[in-house]
């Protein structure tokens, strides 16, 4: 497989129909772009990450029972990483990974009115209808936002 070629044709994450809630489809090339791609896709549908600039690198860390469970978690460390500490994330590294712990470094900056406008503001991400598969040419995984 040619991941440059295969990554050119796999956007990161596109938005589906949830009633009153927001779905979000991600794609990657294997588990850790997927997870990669969850990450960018939670911050660029709450801001403008192009407006994000890198002043900072924090770890971040989750665990899960399988691979479902852990793209729900790590996606909870990280939208607590704005909820909780204000920050608005650009950059994800996954430095660990496999089907029950991930840990890794995601950088950006601190919340700024000034700069940063949020489009959406997702207030938690849910287990249901959570699911990740692998098909042919990708891994595609699929979440649930309260939002």
């Amino acid at each position: 497989m040619n991941k440059d070629r295969d990554r050119a044709v796999l956007p990161p994450y596109k938005i589906f129909d949830h009633t009153a809630d927001l779905g979000v489809e991600i794609y990657g090339i294997d588990e850790e772009d997927l997870f990669r791609n969850a990450a960018f896709a939670l911050f660029d549908i709450m801001t403008d990450v192009t407006l994000v600039h890198v002043r900072g690198e924090w770890e971040v860390f989750a665990e899960g029972g399988d691979l479902e469970e852990l793209l729900v978690n790590f996606l909870r460390e990280i939208l607590y990483m704005y909820n909780g500490e204000d920050l608005v994330l650009t950059e994800c590294v996954i430095s660990e990974m496999d089907n029950f712990h991930i840990k890794g470094i995601v950088r950006g900056e601190p919340f700024s009115e000034e700069r940063h406008h949020m489009n959406i503001e997702i207030k938690a991400v849910t287990y249901h209808r959570v699911e990740i598969r692998k098909t042919q040419g990708a891994w595609i995984g699929k979440v649930i936002c309260d939002v």
